[in-house]
């Protein structure tokens, strides 16, 4: 398997009926819409990773919202997680614009892919732990698929770590055992990857204050270091 597989991959995801409680959901959201949105056609379907074949720096989530990337398609897009996000990958460097608007609104990846171990919205950003697992296999593949250039992952969240140590362990990683315990600040080796532990983007953290956007910069520019990718200047 090589990083040319990986659109074939997203367009596979895309397809995916496997959870009857997320299919329902995903689609009555796109159906009733935000009051915001009554213009938009929803996207009402799994959302595939984001970012270049060739990334050297993952970001994984929980799953998409219903009225952000359930609507635009694309990854922590078109909601207050995504815009505190990009904003903070924008500041790094890692991004060429601070917003993500839709999926048609020229933003672009340097050497990050963005992705969730999720696919499917989930009521109340609450995947079931069946649910998680029965999506793992797709991030399975997309860390097979980006092996031969990943040198860093930055997980948000502690539902992200606990689905994606699994998921390493089964692309062929060697996780240590007890698995690590998720830390915003943790730093795990894995075989020549560097994990990152750091708090959601979500609303109840940005709001209060438990995760600043310069907490979210400082793990992004490590994790970029970790990359050898290049960074901006910054505090």
């Amino acid at each position: 398997m090589d990083a040319s597989g990986l659109p074939l991959l997203d367009r596979r995801i895309t397809n995916c009926r496997a959870c009857p409680r997320l299919v329902s959901w995903r689609e009555e959201a796109a159906q009733a819409k935000r009051a915001a949105y009554t213009d938009w056609t929803y996207w009402g379907r799994p959302v595939p990773g984001f970012g270049p074949a060739d990334a050297r720096l993952l970001i994984v989530g929980l799953a998409p919202a219903a009225h952000g990337g359930n609507r635009t398609g694309r990854m922590f897009t078109g909601d207050r997680s995504g815009d505190v996000l990009y904003e903070a990958l924008y500041e790094v460097g890692l991004a060429s614009q601070p917003t993500a608007e839709h999926a048609h609104d020229g933003l672009e990846l340097y050497g990050v892919r963005v992705t969730s171990p999720v696919h499917c919205a989930p009521p109340a950003n609450k995947p079931t732990p069946q649910e998680r697992d029965t999506c793992r296999p797709w991030l399975v593949q997309e860390l097979r698929l980006l092996r031969p250039t990943l040198r860093a992952v930055v997980v948000l969240g502690a539902f992200g770590w606990q689905a994606a140590l699994p998921a390493f362990a089964e692309a062929g990683w060697s996780v240590p055992r007890p698995r690590p315990a998720f830390g915003h600040g943790a730093r795990v080796r894995l075989d020549g990857l560097e994990l990152f532990g750091c708090f959601h983007v979500s609303q109840r953290n940005t709001f209060t204050g438990r995760l600043t956007p310069a907490m979210l910069r400082d793990v992004l520019r490590a994790a970029a270091r970790a990359a050898e990718l290049p960074t901006a200047e910054g505090d």
